[in-house]
């Protein structure tokens, strides 16, 4: 079959530096293509060259054949014709892409005034048409929404409906689930496989994570610093992989169990009848109609020694409830830490207490100061909690904790940009680990990292765990990372816990339906949990 798309030799350089070296690879119509590796592998680049959407400081080489037609070479002019109609581009993170002060409909509406010439009556018609194609309930009455009134998976479907309104012949997706909660994610691929049989259209689809490859591509590229390094059919790929790059991301996958708490740890941590309502205020006076239930009547334990997993969609209550446990957020109900009721506490009197209950946030790049040096941002809590601590001994306990998670204490004169993503979060560890902490609530620290930091992460935190007997509330909507880590599990649903029990048990048998919709979306048809042959 004569390829839609064909790639020949693409070399994209950023001055001396080669991003992409030699790239070649063709998508034949109707067929998807996962582009695969880990973050700085150059996908991106490789995807946006196609569209030539690449900043100015790029210089492309070699071939990009879009129906035997060289876009590397077209005039603006073509590639306007070419961009909307022919390719559709779906991007990673929709609420950066769509216009926070457009509404919806007026932003899908734009690409069909432009590509079509439909206005006014014709293009409303087609916009509630494309919504409703994407899975989006009463379409009519979402028009005048704006992005930040969507949740994530019907942003997403938004974008999905802006890139196919021109009905493309090729659909490139730049990490469209990363983001998602499991469901979701299987609700966009399902969504992506039906468009793209109903229209017979072609996919790029650019990922890291495997166990989305798996459902939905036809043939996977392995690329490597700039490189193609293995090309095959998805089972092949899988099966028997030949490149040690591919191995190993195959072996990264998140596995293992978390260490054996102790026979006689004792709780360190319980709550009853744990409440997290927020207003809801209405008109001029903004009194208060009606509350959200973010969190809603929960009772837990927690041991020392322990991870209890947190697992449900977004909008279940996972962090709302991390939150209140540290008192970071108001709250009612009983919070017993270390014996001490917390919520008759004042803030002041709270203090000392603060250095035995730490939060690792999701987002590393996020949560710590550009303006400050790892070093002092490590320190920071120190200089807190223990001021009696001279500098030589406050520098000493900083390098011991840079150590203690695998990083050089000579990088701690750096800043939070100079490092990784997987560093970034390791310097979110040591922070937290420096005042030697009981209890640590870890929000999604995984879910933004490349798999293999990912499994580094998770053994670093099991043998952290291990050392110093902490105790963990792991709150993810990954349920491959919670069997490696968690002893046992909550699930949460709309700020009520509808199951919770030993990991494993909840595992092998889910009680709840919900669960059970939960471990479907997250396991059905995915990657294989034990290293594929010689992986090592």
């Amino acid at each position: 079959m004569t390829a839609l798309l064909s790639v020949r030799d693409l070399t994209i350089r950023f001055g001396a530096f080669e991003a992409v070296k030699r790239v070649s690879f063709d998508i034949a119509p109707g067929e998807t293509l996962a582009l695969v590796g880990e973050s700085g592998s150059g996908k991106s680049v490789t995807a946006l060259s196609v569209l030539k959407l690449l900043p100015p400081s790029a210089s492309l080489s070699g071939q990009i054949l879009l129906d035997g037609k060289d876009l590397v070479t077209a005039s603006v002019q073509q590639l306007r014709s070419v961009r909307g109609n022919g390719v559709g581009m779906i991007f990673q993170e929709p609420l950066s892409s769509l216009n926070p002060v457009h509404t919806v409909g007026r932003q899908i509406g734009e690409t069909l005034a432009l590509h079509q010439g439909l206005r006014s009556t014709a293009a409303r018609k087609r916009v509630i048409e494309l919504l409703d194609a994407v899975g989006i309930s009463d379409p009519a009455s979402r028009l005048d929404d704006y992005p930040h009134q969507l949740s994530g998976g019907q942003r997403q479907r938004v974008m999905i409906a802006m890139a196919l309104a021109n009905e493309p012949k090729l659909l490139i997706a730049d990490e469209p689930t990363t983001a998602l909660d499991v469901t979701v994610q299987a609700q966009i691929l399902d969504l992506l496989k039906k468009l793209q049989r109903d229209m017979g259209m072609a996919m790029l689809f650019i990922t890291h994570d495997l166990t989305v490859v798996r459902k939905i591509a036809d043939r996977i590229a392995v690329m490597n610093r700039g490189e193609i390094v293995e090309t095959g059919p998805v089972e092949t790929i899988f099966g028997a992989p030949q490149h040690a790059y591919t191995k190993h991301l195959l072996a990264s996958a998140p596995r293992g169990e978390p260490p054996t708490p102790p026979v006689d740890s004792s709780p360190i941590l319980e709550t009853k009848d744990l409440k997290v309502w927020f207003p809801i205020r209405r008109g001029l006076l903004r009194r208060t109609v009606g509350h959200i239930r973010a969190v809603d009547g929960v009772d837990l334990t927690l041991n020392r020694g322990e991870t209890l997993g947190v697992v449900g969609e977004s909008g279940s209550g996972k962090s709302s409830l991390g939150y209140a446990l540290l008192r970071l957020i108001p709250s009612t109900g009983r919070i017993v830490f270390l014996g001490q009721d917390v919520q008759v506490r004042s803030w002041r009197s709270l203090r000392p207490l603060r250095k035995h209950m730490q939060i690792v946030f999701q987002d590393p790049f996020g949560s710590l100061s550009p303006r400050l040096s790892v070093g002092e941002i490590v320190e920071e809590g120190l200089r807190v909690h223990m001021p009696k601590l001279t500098q030589p001994e406050r520098e000493t306990r900083v390098g011991d904790a840079l150590r203690e998670v695998g990083l050089d204490p000579a990088t701690a004169i750096r800043y939070p940009h100079e490092f990784s993503g997987g560093q970034r979060q390791r310097v979110a560890i040591a922070r937290a680990l420096v005042l030697e902490p009981d209890f640590l609530v870890l929000d999604e620290p995984t879910s933004a990292l490349d798999v293999s930091i990912q499994a580094q992460v998770i053994d670093l935190l099991r043998a952290v765990q291990a050392r110093r007997n902490l105790s963990y509330l792991f709150i993810s909507h990954d349920l491959r990372v919670v069997r490696a880590l968690a002893h046992r599990l909550i699930v949460m649903r709309h700020g009520v816990v509808v199951e919770q029990g030993k990991s494993a048990e909840i595992f092998a048998a889910p009680q709840h339906a919900y669960t059970s919709e939960l471990l479907t979306a997250a396991f059905s048809n995915s990657a294989p949990l034990s290293p594929p042959p010689d992986a090592d």
